[in-house]
């Protein structure tokens, strides 16, 4: 099972992303977000941080945690590279981010995403979970 597929959209970016719970989907789905913004590869792991992030509803929550990480990114100067989903229900998560402040010497950003969105978005479980995420860029 791959983690994300990046999808075509008109004036923005897409990602299906999965997951064999929904755990690794929201996690996936960071992964997937941030493949459009740098290279994982340039990013060490020498940082964890704690992120609690809360939506009205599981699709409010999938938004909100991927807009959560653009804020981390861009105000807090940390990119994250790692992903790990420690509690999560319906309406509220708690992540460990492995990463380290944004470093312009080897950090090249791609595009810029400005914001997951609700357009499009879908949430589903068939044999693993999936979401359709539209990135605005």
């Amino acid at each position: 099972m791959e983690k994300f597929e990046v999808i075509d959209h008109t004036a923005d970016v897409g990602i299906i992303a999965y997951g064999r719970s929904l755990e690794e989907l929201f996690g996936n789905a960071a992964a997937g977000m941030m493949h459009f913004l740098i290279d994982n590869a340039t990013v060490r792991r020498t940082e964890r941080r704690t992120r609690v992030v809360e939506g009205g509803d599981l699709e409010g929550l999938l938004i909100n945690w991927l807009n959560d990480l653009l804020v981390v990114l861009n105000a807090d100067g940390f990119v994250p590279a790692e992903f790990e989903i420690r509690d999560l229900n319906d309406t509220r998560l708690t992540a460990q981010l492995s990463g380290e402040p944004v470093d312009p010497t080897r950090h090249a950003f791609r595009l810029d995403v400005k914001a997951a969105t609700y357009h499009a978005l879908e949430i589903g479980k068939n044999e693993y979970w999936h979401a359709r995420i539209i990135l605005d860029v």
